[in-house]
């Protein structure tokens, strides 16, 4: 099987064929006893820059990719793939091997982990991840949460699976959503779509998310990263990751900014009336972080 891993390992996953596929998830998953959990979850935020982040730290000699290499930056097991099993998420990072191959090859600590941004907005998440990892580190991207609902429902709308404009988008939020966080908890191997797509405004209440994980994990295992830094300082908000990950210092030539979304201005009204919702959300969660969150609603 390692031949055929082999062979595939330069092609475009789109030229796979089903079966070597099919092979290659296999491998993974009768390899998982030999696969060790993560070291690092990037958590959030939704269109907070987890792309740009993830891509940036896979850059670095000792953080590998994902298993099989069609996988990008996720397994999504803590919530759309929960019922699949510990094997097979074990299946996704390096094998012990492949570990101590890349540690002797650059002289330092490998760090294994994946981003995926539902993490800190499911209700399980945190719990789940808890249970089974107790001592993971945490990244957590906080971008000011009116520029992420409406880059989020700028996403949906590329997408096509957004038809209303943003502001009827946010009229309608409640009663798409309705029950389904209830549902996901009730029904524990289920996702929700709508729960995804369509939690604008909710998404952006950063702290009633973010309780269940301060309450299972200690504050020195969660990195708390303003987008808005990542944003002006990339060079910058990258050593401060891989500070803490552990790993040694690793220039980049560039910082490309990925999944960037441009469009027309956010309208002033609906921008308006989203600064106000989000005020209470932002004070309490810059008290309970001790964090100088530069977002505009402070502003005199």
């Amino acid at each position: 099987m390692s031949s055929v891993r082999d062979r595939v390992k330069q092609i475009v996953p789109s030229q796979l064929t089903d079966r070597v596929k099919d092979a290659l998830v296999d491998y993974g998953v009768r390899t998982s006893d030999r696969r060790s959990l993560p070291d690092f979850l990037i958590i959030g935020t939704k269109r907070g820059g987890t792309t740009s982040l993830w891509n940036y730290l896979i850059q670095h000699p000792l953080v590998p990719r994902l298993f099989p290499a069609w996988n990008t930056k996720a397994s999504h097991y803590f919530e759309e793939n929960w019922h699949r099993g510990e094997a097979w998420y074990r299946s996704h990072f390096p094998t012990s091997r492949q570990r101590a191959t890349l540690q002797g090859r650059h002289g330092g600590p490998v760090r294994v982990g994946e981003a995926a941004p539902l993490y800190m907005f499911h209700p399980l998440a945190a719990q789940r991840v808890a249970a089974l990892m107790p001592t993971v580190r945490l990244i957590v991207l906080l971008r000011d949460p009116v520029e992420r609902a409406y880059s989020h429902w700028k996403e949906r709308r590329t997408h096509g699976v957004e038809p209303l404009d943003f502001a009827a988008a946010l009229a309608a939020e409640e009663e798409r959503t309705a029950g389904e966080r209830e549902r996901l908890i009730v029904e524990p191997d289920s996702f929700s779509e709508p729960y995804d797509w369509y939690t604008y405004r909710a998404r952006g209440r950063y702290l009633e998310h973010l309780e269940p994980w301060l309450d299972r994990f200690q504050r020195e295992r969660i990195l708390f990263l303003p987008s808005e830094d990542l944003y002006r300082d990339a060079r910058g908000a990258y050593r401060r990751t891989l500070d803490f990950l552990g790993l040694p210092a690793h220039d980049l030539p560039t910082f490309k900014v990925y999944n960037e979304r441009r469009s027309a201005p956010l309208d002033p009204g609906v921008r308006a009336e989203l600064i106000e919702h989000y005020r209470p959300h932002n004070e309490a969660l810059r008290q309970r972080l001790g964090l100088d969150l530069d977002w505009p609603e402070r502003a005199p």
